[in-house]
């Protein structure tokens, strides 16, 4: 009578450490690299520290021309000087122009 003998082999021992492996390996990389992962994170700090740069000089600018818009307020420019800045603005005067109103009543 014959007898085999099989010879145990080690591939067998390894299978579950290696797909244990591989979704640690899986896992991990989309922790670091995914949408809501850890460089991510990093990311939208950096678009934060930006958007609040942008904010600060927006809210700069608003104070500004809130500050422009108090001194025309009614008793603290004269009518005339208005006149002549709208003008100007509105690029309806030359700087060496004299604009005289007549029937301005």
């Amino acid at each position: 009578m014959w007898t085999r003998h099989h010879k145990r082999r080690n591939t067998g021992r390894l299978i579950v450490p290696a797909i244990t492996g591989l979704f640690l390996a899986y896992f991990g990389f989309h922790a670091y690299h995914g949408d809501y992962g850890i460089y991510s994170k990093y990311r939208l700090e950096t678009r934060i520290a930006e958007a609040q740069a942008r904010l600060d000089v927006l809210v700069a600018k608003r104070k500004e021309l809130e500050h422009r818009v108090a001194l025309v307020n009614d008793g603290s420019l004269e009518k005339d000087m208005l006149d002549e800045r709208a003008r100007l603005a509105l690029n309806l005067a030359r700087k060496n122009e004299v604009i005289i109103l007549i029937g301005a009543d």
